[in-house]
């Protein structure tokens, strides 16, 4: 049987599945139910002095109208009382004593941070996520992202908080930097026991141009919010990346960003998380997504041949490498299966207009033709192409020793002669 407990930081949870600091955490009625549908942990509303939050304050960029595919939000922290959000931590934590309950927290002064640690811990909660992430209204008061950008300060703060904490201290970065492994390394170096990633991205989501006005409007006025959902799954898959390969930073990882599924939250966990956070998914479908997600995974173990989430962690780590490491002499070329092809003629657009125009029409029949010779496997026709397994790349065995770019400076310097790697130089069509 597969095994998806795991121990975060010193945090054990019955599985990676936990909620993310958001709406869907607003309450201890909230974080019940999602606990009974079968989420692992969940990271509380941030905490701190409660703020007046505006109407209306999401937006979303959607897919034919359904599926949303970005969202935004200008919300900020709790706008509940602080004792209320303590008493339900507690009451939280006594029914569901094997859960991960996180308290996430932003305040500014030294003081403030010492007070509300206390409280959190003596509430009940397993750990502390301090919120450096949160891109509008709070980094606008010297909180959330203005901390985050700046390694210095939040090193200092990590570290207040790691001396005041009994239980282990989360970082949530935000991805509004040039290095994420810049704050990362400065909450390592200050003792925090782990790091989430990332936070929302600044963004505008739209204008109302019958008005004039940003969206979400609130009256005549808008603002820049926060973007999230599976549109921001590269950029966080690459920020949990960067920071699972760094040694300076080695401390458990929580990944976070358009989480939509189970295969969604297994990539974050090969590439060095060890728990995942989930938001917007959750506020498109439900609490009800865990089942699949729990589902999903357990038979991707199964199959896999992996008994617990820890043999997972990192696992495409190996793989990641820089661009000048890459094999220039592999080659693949697209071939099309002319029983599933329909004849719609996008992966010739496609390739005429937007690659190497190396695919074409033939008068009298409904399949398009490679010309394999000038093809450079750039994979955009299979990208379009909207028949299942109807358009693959295929590896070509074009004789060729693998050779990287700075494997080929590295022979040149070593006074060699290698052959020049990369395919043949292709005619430019006109």
């Amino acid at each position: 049987m597969s095994d998806l407990k795991v121990n975060f930081a010193g945090i054990k949870s019955p599985n990676p599945f936990w909620l993310a600091s958001a709406p869907p955490t607003n309450s201890g009625a909230q974080i019940m139910r999602a606990f009974d549908e079968g989420w692992g942990g969940a990271v509380w509303k941030t905490l701190g002095q409660p703020i007046t939050n505006v109407s209306s304050r999401f937006g979303a960029t959607q897919y034919r109208g359904t599926r949303i595919v970005g969202f935004n939000n200008i919300e900020l922290i709790t706008d509940r009382p602080l004792e209320v959000n303590l008493k339900e931590i507690t009451e939280v934590k006594k029914r569901y004593p094997n859960n991960a309950v996180i308290a996430s927290i932003m305040v500014e002064t030294r003081e403030e941070w010492k007070d509300l640690i206390k409280r959190c811990v003596d509430a009940g909660a397993d750990g502390l996520e301090l919120n450096f992430g949160c891109p509008h209204g709070m980094c606008e008061r010297g909180m959330g992202s203005a901390v985050g950008q700046e390694p210095r300060v939040c090193g200092d703060i990590t570290a207040w908080a790691v001396e005041d904490s009994t239980v282990p201290v989360i970082v949530k970065l935000t991805p509004n930097v040039g290095n994420i492994n810049l704050p990362a390394r400065a909450a390592a170096a200050s003792g925090a026991r782990a790091l989430s990633l990332i936070n929302t991205i600044k963004s505008i989501i739209g204008v109302d141009l019958e008005r004039g006005v940003l969206l979400p409007r609130v009256h005549e006025l808008g603002t820049n919010g926060g973007y999230c959902g599976p549109a921001v799954k590269p950029i966080a898959l690459f920020m949990v990346g960067q920071l699972g390969k760094d040694p300076e930073v080695n401390i458990p990882l929580s990944g976070i960003g358009g989480i939509d599924s189970w295969r969604d939250a297994l990539e974050f966990i090969f590439l060095g998380a060890s728990t995942v956070q989930v938001c917007t998914a959750v506020m498109h479908r439900g609490y009800r997504i865990v089942r699949d997600m729990l589902d999903g995974t357990e038979r991707f173990m199964k199959d896999h041949g992996y008994e617990t989430i820890d043999q997972m962690v990192g696992k495409a780590l190996p793989s990641y490498t820089d661009w000048g490491h890459l094999d220039l002499n592999y080659e693949v070329v697209a071939e099309i299966d002319s029983e599933l092809c329909i004849g719609c003629q996008l992966c010739v657009t496609a390739c005429r207009d937007g690659a190497h125009d190396c695919i074409s029409t033939v008068e009298g029949t409904r399949v398009p033709v490679v010309d394999v010779e000038q093809c450079i496997g750039c994979n955009l026709c299979h990208h379009v192409c909207p028949v299942p397994e109807c358009l693959e790349m295929v590896e070509v065995d074009n004789g060729k020793e693998p050779m990287s770019w700075k494997a080929y400076e590295a022979a040149l310097a070593r006074g060699e002669n290698p052959p020049h790697p990369g395919k043949s130089t292709h005619q430019t069509h006109f």
